[in-house]
């Protein structure tokens, strides 16, 4: 009877120790929330005295350094601003405070510098926290490593000195300080906090490691493979540098109009001013009256409208293993109706599994028998299939005999000597080549859906044929169907493996539209398809034969885990922990940020006309205009950051599902 290889229990999940603690700014370390702080002070103390009846040069020096404190960064910023020929909102502010005192509203000019500096405190706290979101994730790698000499000697060394040929020891509990391999020892590495699996993963010699990872109960040999610059966490480093300096294409246009804006509302002051003044008003009432228009029709809470949701929707992705390069990509991220996914790495984990053992009739042997036979011929060879091989029978608990005259011959198999047995497993066109039996229909039945067979002789006869596989993630299928739901459109699998191959994993996730057989310029073509169709492309892919498409596309993601250094340096954004689940989250993230910046220009502009209707047909108190612009600003702020919140990702994954 054929059989298909299931999945044993997984056992109970271990407690995990803690991750290391995240830096998190202090809101003093801050220079903008202490003069802020130290402004607020000021005014606190200022405004009993007057109240209370105080001499004014009590008062007065008080409100003065009021606006010495909260007022000189801001001014220092407009002044380096009108020196290159720009006017920046913050130098008028200033005049609006000075404006307010020149005509004895010294106290209104003094709340005006408050409100402004805190709001401006509250703009660099967020940006502080938002940046110390992103880097929790990478300050993961110890300070110093444990690093053997050629004489067998130990020496503790910093991480960054450690050098590609290093042999570095790793004791129970410790974490790994570099990307590497194991030479020597078996343990368990809890790798979470790179590659997202649940459990500890089993590291034995020749098994790959990963700086920053949590050593389990073993000790280990690394041999480190890369410099502390080209590890994992020292690429996402490079990717969060990158993200801090580039705006969303809403936040240039906004810059854009501001310059404009803040002229014409220059000129339009100078009316509020002239024009009743020409009619006869005071001159006291015209200045107040224009002041305050000044400071209403300030477009802050208009500029501030864009980057927070943005840059908090790029935190809250990374502290869940997604990282976006910039806030255009997150903008552009909310923009795809279409999505074409590589196969091999991205839909598939990218390892050949065993999927069918068939035992061979005339061979006397039950299907558990053929796969030990297989295993133990397999155990010394490195190639993957072997090791699938390996791997399965170990799943089944099967205890393998030793191996004696190994031979491994390229591109046919191996031989060994198992319990007295001849056994042979390789390609059955290699080992039988050109001859018929039980086993040709087996392979061609295994080969027809999209398997790779695997011959297996004892002694000169077919005893069995193993179906080997990639196999689809475990969360492929609902990541399908969440993009379909979130775009409207099935995903698209661009492959170049074989189209048997392609078609049964496409069926298993359910994707109907199959290309493959691609090489790189070919996904290439298939993006420009999809896009001369007036769709905005996501492609999601881990190989360097992936890069191509990745940058042709509108977006381009990338699987963290395996993916190339060219995929990684091409796409948009990485997938740290390789949970294919997380493309649609960050996806319907980026159109919650998109929503979210919509209602933030809809709050200003409506703030913004009442504020100046109000002024301009009737008398609109300084200090209830100043409360209402620097409100306007603080509230878009704070909206835009409701997307660090852990519930933003929770539903985000809730409204990326079908």
């Amino acid at each position: 009877m054929p059989s298909t290889l299931t999945e044993r229990p997984a056992p109970a999940p271990t407690a995990r120790p803690d991750a290391p603690s995240r830096r998190r700014t202090r809101v003093l370390a801050l220079p903008e929330a202490r003069w802020a702080a130290a402004a607020t002070v000021l005014f606190l103390l200022a405004l009993p005295l007057q109240l209370t009846g105080a001499p004014a040069w009590a008062w007065g020096s008080l409100y003065g350094l009021a606006y010495a404190a909260g007022g000189w960064e801001p001014a220092m910023a407009g002044l380096r601003a009108l020196r290159e020929r720009t006017l920046d909102v913050d130098l008028l502010m200033i005049v609006a405070a000075l404006g307010a005192a020149a005509v004895g509203q010294v106290m209104d000019g003094a709340l005006l510098i408050v409100i402004f500096a805190t709001s401006g405190a509250l703009e660099a706290l967020a940006t502080a926290r938002t940046a110390d979101s992103v880097r929790g994730l990478l300050d993961l790698a110890p300070a110093t490593a444990t690093r053997l000499r050629d004489d067998g000697g130990e020496e503790t060394v910093p991480t960054t000195e450690l050098a590609v040929g290093d042999t570095v020891l790793v004791r129970p509990g410790e974490r790994i300080g570099a990307d590497g391999r194991v030479l020597d020892g078996a343990s368990e590495v809890d790798q979470a906090t790179i590659t997202g699996e649940p459990l500890p993963v089993a590291k034995e010699p020749g098994d790959e490691v990963f700086a920053g990872t949590l050593n389990g109960t073993g000790a280990l040999r690394v041999r480190v493979e890369r410099d502390a610059s080209d590890s994992v966490i020292a690429r996402i480093v490079q990717m969060v540098e990158e993200a801090s300096g580039t705006k969303a294409p809403t936040q240039l246009f906004i810059e854009k109009v501001e310059q404009r804006y803040s002229i014409g509302m220059v000129v339009a002051t100078l009316a509020v001013f002239a024009v009743p003044l020409a009619f006869g008003a005071a001159l006291t009432g015209s200045l107040l009256r224009a002041m305050t228009f000044m400071i209403v029709a300030s477009p802050c809470a208009v500029v501030l409208a864009t980057m927070p949701p943005l840059l908090s929707a790029i935190a809250n992705a990374g502290r869940h293993g997604v990282l976006v390069k910039s806030a255009v990509v997150m903008e552009r991220l909310g923009q795809v109706d279409a999505v074409a996914l590589d196969k091999t790495g991205t839909l598939t984990e990218g390892t050949p599994r065993v999927t069918d053992i068939r035992s061979l009739p005339g061979s006397g042997l039950t299907e558990g028998q053929v796969l030990r036979l297989a295993a133990a011929a397999e155990h010394p060879s490195e190639h993957p299939l072997a090791r699938a091989v390996v791997a399965a029978a170990r799943a089944r608990g099967l205890v393998l005999p030793g191996a004696e005259d190994f031979a491994s011959t390229p591109g046919v198999g191996v031989t060994a000597t198992v319990d007295g047995r001849k056994v042979a497993v390789g390609s059955r066109a290699r080992l039988l080549s050109g001859a018929e039996g039980a086993h040709t229909a087996v392979a061609a039945e295994l080969e027809g859906g999209g398997r790779t067979a695997v011959l297996v002789v004892a002694d000169g006869t077919p005893a069995g044929v193993l179906g080997i596989a990639d196999r689809l993630r475990p969360d492929a299928t609902a990541t399908v169907a969440s993009l379909a739901a979130l775009t409207g459109t099935a995903p698209t699998l661009v492959t170049g493996d074989n189209p048997r191959a392609a078609a049964r994993l496409a069926a298993e996730a359910g994707i109907t539209d199959v290309r493959a057989g691609l090489l790189p310029q070919d996904k290439v073509a298939a993006v420009r398809e999809l896009e001369q169709a007036g769709r905005r492309v996501l492609v999601v892919g881990d190989g360097v034969n992936d890069a191509p498409a990745l940058a042709a596309a509108h977006t381009g993601i990338a699987m963290g885990r395996a993916g190339s250094d060219l995929a990684l340096e091409t796409a948009d954004a990485v997938i740290v922990r390789d949970e294919l689940a997380a493309v649609p989250a960050v996806v319907a993230l980026s159109r919650r940020a998109r929503r979210l910046v919509v209602q933030n220009l809809v709050i200003a502009a409506v703030f913004i006309s009442g504020l100046v209707v109000w002024d301009l047909s009737a008398t609109l108190p300084l200090p209830l205009g100043v409360l209402g612009h620097e409100g306007s600003t603080v509230i878009v702020g704070l909206n835009g950051l409701r997307l660090l919140r852990e519930a933003a990702w929770t539903r985000a994954r809730e409204e990326g599902r079908p």
